[in-house]
């Protein structure tokens, strides 16, 4: 088959594609499509930049409870055996990482049954750096949000909202957890007010924070976990570098493992803008 016939055949085929996605959108099915057809609308445009928003993950890497949660063992060397191996011991709440609904509810969605569709959302950014530069304890409230919408527009179907405070700078220093001499930490997150506003949006897949946790570091009850994963929507914590992109534009992709019955796991995540 000629090159000219080739490239005509494959942009029919994309032309139907398109066609089926939007006939899909029709009637009953018309949530069920918003939420698969959200990421690939904003991927209209070819993506021109790849932004890793995943940390390194060591064996020192800082942790909610402070004690190491990653341990690596080496079985095999190559000076020895000819090829590397490590056995891996790792908590499922250690480095980026996803929390899926079931680390906060009693039957909530395991990690593996995130549905993929899900995984791949539009990245809104909400910033809160000054104000977490003055204040450790700063919350991303339902101004923030209102703010955000009133600059860029309503959020996307299905989009993940993201925290970005700053804090990852912090990663490699003890101010990540910084901790207080009653140990308490101190960190930006969630306003439980700002996860119950974006839960009555209804179209919501996720919200990330660049911090330990989606509660803020003084939070006595982690009211944000319990409001939002036993709604069926996952979290990130300690993404990293949100800075690299804008506010609104993105596509998030979230490797997430996918180990029957877990309530997350680290993984490797990363934006298309």
């Amino acid at each position: 088959m000629c090159d000219v016939c080739v490239m005509n055949a494959v942009k029919d085929r994309m032309l139907s594609r398109r066609d089926l996605f939007r006939t899909a959108a029709v009637g009953g099915a018309v949530a069920a499509a918003a939420a698969v057809s959200a990421p690939f609308s904003a991927m209209a445009a070819v993506p021109s930049k790849v932004s890793d928003l995943t940390h390194e993950l060591h064996e020192a890497f800082p942790t909610f409870f402070g004690q190491q949660q990653f341990f690596a063992e080496k079985l095999f060397d190559y000076a020895k055996d000819k090829f590397n191996l490590f056995e891996l011991r790792v908590n499922e709440h250690t480095g980026t990482h996803v929390d899926a609904p079931l680390h906060f509810s009693a039957d909530g969605l395991s990690v593996a049954e995130i549905p993929v569709a899900n995984l791949v959302v539009p990245l809104c950014i909400i910033d809160i750096r000054a104000r977490a530069a003055e204040n450790a304890d700063a919350q991303l409230t339902p101004d923030d949000i209102k703010a955000w919408t009133a600059a860029n527009g309503d959020l996307p179907q299905g989009a993940c909202i993201a925290m970005l405070s700053g804090w990852d700078k912090h990663v490699n220093t003890e101010k990540f957890r910084n901790a207080d001499a009653d140990g308490k930490m101190h960190f930006p997150g969630f306003h439980v007010e700002a996860a119950q506003m974006l839960m009555e949006t209804g179209s919501i897949s996720g919200i990330a924070s660049d911090t330990l946790s989606l509660d803020y570091g003084m939070s006595p009850d982690f009211a944000v976990h319990y409001a939002w994963l036993p709604s069926n929507r996952w979290g990130i914590e300690c993404i990293a570098n949100l800075d690299q992109l804008p506010a609104k534009g993105a596509t998030l992709v979230v490797g997430a493992p996918k180990h029957r019955g877990g309530t997350g796991g680290p993984a490797r995540i990363f934006a298309l803008a």
